[in-house]
């Protein structure tokens, strides 16, 4: 106990100027004088989602309409937070994440990017619906230095619906985005006022206001606005570096549910539709049907990646006998979804065959 409690005080310091700062606001409104050039300034990129929704059914908060408020909005609605923080909003979508689109993510790493690369800029923040957004979160942690926070937050109800979650997660994600721990963690998701790691994070519920999860537990949790994290950040040496310089389009990666009675009539459809990669999403341990593997295999054998994830929420896929024998990748804890981005990231490259393909699920699953 005496090794947390050190580290537990030794978090407390490194955050509590984060805390002092966003928790005196009302004081600093109070103060005409102030100098808001001081205050750090934050990112915020807006893609739509039900936070951004407004409700199609008084009362309802499962029938709305997904992107309809803009992020200046959804800013101007949590009180007091632009005399806390500069805020600099981009709408790089207004869409629900149900129709995220490479396109848009080829935006918003671009547009994250450049904020980034901005001396004046504390962190960013990105605005998301929260039914792809463990996806999105992957795609923006293989892409963007491991340096500034990179926030992701969004909500579970219309902005117009009763008790809106959508500001008190705005607000955690911004204490978050400002706190000094938060940097060098890789893209976080902050949600309910807890703190996700991208690599991790799932969304385990429909309609749950707390709808994430994380297998190992959230990195943290923002506590009376105080970012809280329960383990330091983990060293990123070992992961390649990507980019999406000169690209405009992601290779096709197309997801094989297992299932009893399966066929492999959807792998070779895939195959025809031009996949340049499979992630069978397989029973057990990523346990793939009979009928189905030959069919793998013949994918492998004409050079498109496949890999083995699990349908099960938890649990890994490692690399077995039989994976390795037929040239499969273990997608280790990387649900099918994560698995299938960073498939298509790596496949960017166009060196999977050369070996370290393998590694790079090992070392990612794990980082």
């Amino acid at each position: 106990m005496k090794g947390f409690d050190r580290f537990f005080a030794l978090n407390r310091q490194r955050t509590v100027k984060a805390r002092v700062f966003l928790c005196e606001w009302v004081n600093m409104t109070r103060n005409d004088s102030i100098n808001s050039a001081s205050l750090p300034l934050i990112s915020v990129l807006a893609t739509g989602g039900t936070i951004a929704g407004q409700s199609t059914r008084q009362g309802s908060s499962a029938n709305y309409r997904s992107g309809v408020v803009s992020g200046d909005d959804l800013l101007a609605a949590v009180p007091g937070l632009s005399a806390a923080v500069r805020l600099r909003a981009h709408q790089v979508a207004n869409i629900g994440s149900e129709d995220m689109t490479s396109d848009v993510w080829l935006d918003l790493v671009r547009t994250a990017s450049q904020e980034l690369d901005d001396p004046e800029v504390s962190g960013v923040i990105v605005l998301h619906g929260t039914d792809t957004m463990e996806e999105t979160a992957v795609f923006l942690d293989c892409l963007l230095p491991h340096g500034k926070p990179v926030v992701m937050t969004g909500a579970m109800r219309p902005a117009d619906a009763v008790s809106a979650d959508g500001p008190a997660n705005i607000l955690a994600a911004v204490q978050t985005a400002v706190c000094p721990a938060a940097s060098g963690r890789g893209v976080l998701v902050v949600f309910n006022n807890d703190i996700h790691a991208a690599r991790r994070v799932r969304k385990t519920d429909s309609m749950a206001l707390n709808a994430f999860s994380s297998w190992g537990g959230p990195e943290g949790r923002v506590v009376d606005g105080d970012p809280v994290f329960f383990r330091p950040a983990t060293a990123r040496e070992g992961l390649p570096v990507f980019t999406v310089a000169g690209l405009d389009a992601l290779p096709r990666v197309e997801i094989i549910y297992g299932h009893a009675g399966q066929e492999r009539g959807l792998v070779d459809a895939a195959l025809a539709a031009g996949a340049w990669g499979l992630v069978h999403a397989g029973v057990g341990m990523g346990n793939v049907h009979g009928d189905v593997r030959p069919a793998l295999a013949e994918a492998v054998a004409g050079g498109v990646a496949v890999v083995c994830a699990t349908r099960v929420v938890d649990g890994p896929v490692p690399l077995t006998e039989k994976i390795r024998r037929d040239g499969f990748i273990a997608a280790g804890f990387l649900s099918p979804a994560k698995a299938r981005v960073l498939l298509q990231v790596a496949l960017t490259r166009g060196d999977w065959q050369k070996g370290g393909m393998q590694a790079l699920f090992d070392r990612y699953s794990l980082a």
